[in-house]
């Protein structure tokens, strides 16, 4: 069983690291177009975004609805931090790090802070209640204001001039609903897999630690897990909040691929939450190497499909269909069970 289980977590790194060789290749030969090249960078923020949700919404069994909230805060924190700093540390990796690192933290001191009291929810009502954080964030930082200059930081809700800067060494970096701009552009293809598979690493790991497997159980039978002595809200709290801080390292990755960050919907808002939850329950809620394969497919179809342009959106649309129910019909399951299990079979009698 342990064997299996290690094979398994290996194929999920073993996808991503030929992925990027593939793909280092086909840019090395000029193969690869310059819209597919603007798709490399978003695609790993989806896959870390998808990795990410699959904690809370596989692993631990809760349907969020306010990822696109805690990407929201990391892409911000990261892209104000390396705004604020971009002339004291000039080494872009250092930059980068200590922004994610930022990023990561203050998502998962946010995932807490919604934690604490969302998490006694269950259902329907989690949902709601994490879809307005995603939106109220949205909303904070459209009107958000922040300069700096010899004083220090100031905050204004209202407008750039009630920030009271000193024209001479004043800068404003949150300009409301502008956003960011001339963050430093270090994000990159090859950070992007690094990152990936670090949320890997820890989502793995995660899962088959004794932590996770709590978690599990709490996903399973919450009234059986409290009567074996788990401590129920501090390991959805746990879960919720990692979940929470690779959502930030996602957004950290996002901010720094734009050279201007803004908070429109379509960037954090609804759509962009229940996208990322689909990515998950067709790459199957609990499988993380089907989140990374669904995020991929997914984000890549309808660029790949631009030349139909009269037809994509209806072909992607069916594609998504016939997926959904090869994934989840009762009676795609059973075929599958059926021929999955002739074919071992066959192996097993050939061996």
């Amino acid at each position: 069983m342990a064997k299996k289980i290690f094979t398994k977590d290996n194929s999920s790194y073993i996808i991503v690291i030929l992925a990027y060789i593939v793909v280092e290749i086909l840019l090395k030969t000029g193969s690869v177009s310059s819209l597919m090249k603007g798709l490399l960078v978003p695609l790993c923020v989806y896959v870390i975004l998808a990795i990410s949700l699959n904690i809370t919404v596989g692993i631990l069994g809760e349907l969020s609805l306010g990822h696109a909230g805690f990407m929201c805060v990391g892409a911000f924190t990261g892209a104000f931090f390396s705004r604020y700093v971009g002339d004291a540390i000039s080494f872009g990796y250092l930059r980068f790090a200590i922004a994610v690192i930022l990023g990561a933290l203050v998502a998962a001191i946010f995932g807490v802070i919604i934690g604490i009291p969302v998490l006694r929810l269950k259902g329907d009502y989690l949902a709601i209640v994490t879809l307005a954080f995603g939106e109220i964030i949205k909303n904070i930082m459209n009107v958000l204001y922040v300069g700096k200059d010899s004083l220090g930081l100031h905050i204004s809700f209202k407008d750039t001039a009630s920030l009271n800067l000193d024209s001479a060494t004043g800068d404003i970096i949150i300009k409301g609903a502008q956003g960011i701009t001339g963050t430093p552009k270090d994000s990159n293809f090859t950070i992007g897999i690094i990152l990936i598979l670090i949320t890997l690493f820890v989502t793995l790991n995660l899962i088959h630690s004794r932590t996770g497997r709590a978690i599990m159980a709490i996903r399973d039978n919450r009234i059986a897990a409290e009567s074996i002595g788990i401590n129920v809200t501090k390991y959805k709290l746990l879960a919720f909040t990692i979940s929470a801080a690779f959502a930030g390292v996602a957004g950290v990755l996002y901010a720094h691929n734009l050279a201007s960050l803004t908070a429109l919907p379509k960037n954090f808002g609804y759509n962009m939450s229940i996208m990322i939850l689909v990515y998950v329950v067709l790459g199957g809620m609990g499988n993380i190497r089907g989140s990374i394969i669904a995020a991929v497919v997914l984000t890549l179809l309808p660029e790949l499909l631009r030349g139909l342009n009269d037809y994509r959106m209806l072909i992607y649309s069916i594609v998504l269909i016939v997926v959904m129910i090869f994934s989840w019909s009762p009676t795609a399951k059973a075929f599958r069970e059926r021929y999955f299990g002739f074919l071992k079979k066959k192996k097993e009698e050939v061996s």
